[in-house]
């Protein structure tokens, strides 16, 4: 039987050897090769290559484990254990260049995250989380914001093609109208672990996929004391999920809020 110690360390090695290899491509960001999946939706041969060089080390590590990725087929767990990877979020700013943009790896057991590591290689950031175990960033512990209001402190806000505009036109009015500050830097991943840390208050998407970093994410802030709107782990691996958290004196307040706008 493989401890969770033994899977949370190896996830911590994969990801920064991934995290690295990633890195080495944004440093050459022109010779990139880019395809236009949909609207909105880039993908580049270093997520392809970074996905393949997860799956490779994972499979080596635990034969049995399923994976799912955003850029590759999924594979079928056969030991209870599912790794779900996104190789590259935020790749849109990492096409061009920009900041904003990690390496995420979960795994999932019981319908349950269990294990959440996400890395950002520009800032040099290593956030882990394990169920029950809390959550940190660079080896220090990780908090939620105390704020008890929306207008103290920033809301990170997600967009998502596959929903109608009008939803997150209508939170960010809901947010703005309680005196909200709204924040967006193109990863989904890193503003749910930027809840975690309290350098945003609460977080919120109609909709997320298992790959855009959601079981990571969302395990990162629940192990740092912050609130989770709750979901099915079948239902994100599936087809995803809406995505409402933050600390315990805004999330009230945020969920409120994105019920009407997201007519939940």
């Amino acid at each position: 039987m493989i401890s969770i110690d033994t899977r949370r360390e190896k996830a911590i090695a994969v990801v920064a050897t991934a995290a690295e290899a990633a890195l080495q491509y944004f440093r050459d960001v022109e010779s990139l090769h880019i395809e236009k999946k949909g609207v909105q939706d880039l993908v580049s041969n270093a997520d392809r290559q970074v996905e393949l060089l997860i799956r490779e080390q994972l499979q080596a590590a635990f034969a049995e484990d399923g994976i799912v990725g955003e850029e590759h087929e999924d594979i079928a767990s056969r030991s209870g254990y599912t790794w779900i990877i996104d190789p590259i979020d935020g790749t849109a700013n990492f096409v061009r260049g920009m900041p904003g943009w990690c390496v995420v790896l979960a795994c999932v057991s019981d319908d349950e995250p269990v294990i959440g590591v996400v890395q950002d290689p520009v800032a040099q950031e290593t956030y882990v989380a394990v169920k029950g175990q809390g959550a940190s960033r660079n080896g220090m512990a990780l908090q939620v914001s105390a704020s008890q209001s929306l207008d103290n402190g920033s809301t990170g806000v997600g967009y998502s093609i596959r929903t109608e505009p009008r939803h997150t036109l209508d939170a960010l009015q809901g947010l703005m109208d309680a005196g909200g500050v709204f924040y967006r830097n193109g990863s989904g991943a890193l503003m749910l672990c930027y809840v975690a840390a309290a350098r945003l208050i609460g977080y919120c998407e109609p909709h997320m996929n298992s790959w855009d970093c959601v079981a990571a994410g969302l395990l990162m802030i629940s192990e740092a004391g912050g609130e989770v709107y709750p979901y099915a782990m079948s239902e994100m691996l599936g087809s995803g999920a809406c995505i409402i958290a933050g600390g315990p004196g805004v999330y009230p307040k945020l969920y409120a809020l994105c019920k009407d706008a997201y007519q939940l």
